[in-house]
This record gives C-alpha cells, structure tokens and sequence, in this order.
C-alpha cells in the first residue's frame, strides 16, 4: 500500500529456556525447541508467514511439528506458507479441527478474512512479501491430538489440553520443565491497553471452566496467541480479567429486553476498536451474535 513501510521483524523473542516468541503483537507464535524436536505453536495468517520464516531462520531452526491450536483464521491461515517453507513438517490439530475447516462456508470465510488482514497490516508498516490466500488451508492428513496426550521433544514435553467454549477442536499447551502456558485465544482477545473481549463462541459454561482449568496450572509465563507474554502479576490479572469480562458480557446480554440486533451493534460499537479493527466488521459482528445465542443457552 502506498507510503507503508516495511518494519524489520526478524528478531526473535526468548521467554523461556527452550521457547520463542515469534511473530510481532498481532499474531504471536512461540517456537518450543527440545533436543530431539522442535514445534511451532500458533500459525498465524499468510501476512506472517514471511516473517516468522525469517525468525526461524535467524535461529537457524526449521521445525519438525507445526501445532494448530484451533481451526480459526487468524490461528490456521499460515498454515500453507509455512508447508511450502518446511514441506517436511508434520502437523498436529485438535480432535474437531478437520471437520470445521473442511466445511464450505469455512474456506470462503477464512479466504475473505486473509485478504483483509494483509490490507490492514499493511497499512499499520506491515508489509508482507505473500499474497492472501486464494484457497481455504486443509487439515487433511493432520494428526490428531487428544486432550491429555504429550509430545516428548527431548527436554522439554508439549501436554496437550482439550479446551473447549471458543472454538471447536481448541487445544492449549502446556510445557511443564518451564511452566510455560500458551492457551491460544482461550482466555478471550486480550487488547494491548488491557481488557478481553470475551470470545465464548461454543459455550459460556465450557469457557469459564477452560479457564479454571489453565489457571489451576499455576503457570509462570503466559503466551498469549495476541499481545505478546505476560507473567508476574501481569500474568494473574490476565485471568481475573478474562473471567471478569466473561461474566459482565453474559449479564449484559440476559438483563438487556432490547432486540438482538439493537445489543450486536451496542457490542460491537465497544469492542470494534485497536488491534480488532484488523478483523472485519462482518466477522466482529458474528462474533457478537454468536455470544447473544451461547450467553441465552
């Protein structure tokens, strides 16, 4: 786009013995390198792909597992740059994953948000050497990971969560050596000036308790797919936060007699606003919707 400026973004980030931020503040990966394995978590858009390539080869690293933490755009829409990058990768996705990503209404949608996100990132210095995507990415010969199952990477173990209440097939990871949590978008969309927006799009009650679930693990850093790492009494406000969001949205939505489309668009002209103007407005006002109908169930 005419006047944007291209930012260097080659330097990784290390948070942890054995682990990477990679990415920049919108899209956040995190590379766990074991002695025997490496895994790429989180595997942002196609806007990113150049520039998580260039991480990784600053470390000299190419992975040896790509993990797909849940089958939404901004999560999976990476996904075939990075296969051309490292064809030999194996990737690995939550049980679920395959069949929503696979579905028709899906790829256009994922296809549309891509194109709209390169635009944006553009525009904010971001520029990207790849094109948007023209067809959905496929999870088709992925392998599937159960919540509980552990990935052994020599050093360093990768546990797999089963998280429901945001996505289908929604997984965290959890890496127990360096008490390193990195629950993807489960504790909501955290926005750099702080706050979530709560993002319970398969059901409230799930939601809360995913939440429980990954502050009983008592984790001492807390990679978030958005804004970066948080840890300290960052990391404990992130979850008070989350559930507090959670929990005013539901009680906003039950106590309003209006019509649904009058509290969408209430929503959405709150939340609508820094890092999620980089979604489109169609997709934040779905996302509105879809909390009205899980807040009701």
């Amino acid at each position: 786009m005419t006047g944007a400026k291209k930012i260097d973004l080659t330097i990784p980030s290390q948070v942890a013995e054995g682990l990477w931020m990679l990415g920049h503040s919108y899209f956040n990966l995190y590379l766990a390198r074991g002695r025997k394995v490496t895994a790429l978590i989180e595997q942002g858009v196609s806007a990113t792909v150049d520039t998580v390539v260039a991480q990784l080869k600053s470390l000299d690293i190419k992975p040896d597992l790509l993990v797909v933490t849940h089958p939404h755009g901004d999560h999976v829409n990476g996904l075939p740059g990075l296969l051309q990058a490292f064809p030999d990768v194996r990737v690995m996705a939550g049980p679920g994953a395959e069949t929503f990503i696979s579905h028709p209404k899906t790829a256009k949608a994922l296809i549309d948000e891509d194109r709209f996100i390169t635009d944006f990132m553009a525009t904010q210095g971001m520029v990207s050497s790849n094109s948007p995507l023209i067809e959905a990415p496929t999870l088709t010969g992925s392998l599937t990971v159960n919540d509980g199952e552990t990935v052994d990477l020599g050093g360093l173990t990768l546990q797999i969560l089963a998280v429901k209440g945001h996505a289908p097939g929604s997984i965290a990871v959890f890496i127990p050596e360096i008490k390193a949590l990195l629950p993807s978008d489960c504790l909501g969309y955290r926005f750099a000036k702080g706050g979530f927006f709560p993002i319970y799009f398969t059901g409230y009650s799930d939601y809360m308790a995913s939440i429980d679930r990954l502050e009983s693990l008592q984790p001492e850093v807390l990679g978030l797919a958005h804004q970066g790492v948080l840890s300290g009494r960052a990391k404990e406000q992130a979850f008070i936060e989350a559930r507090k969001s959670a929990m005013e949205m539901r009680k906003r939505i039950l106590e309003d007699p209006r019509a649904d489309d009058e509290i969408v668009m209430d929503i959405f002209r709150d939340f609508y606003r820094d890092e999620l103007k980089l979604y489109t407005r169609e997709n934040i006002i779905s996302c509105c919707r879809l909390l009205i109908k899980r807040s009701r169930e």
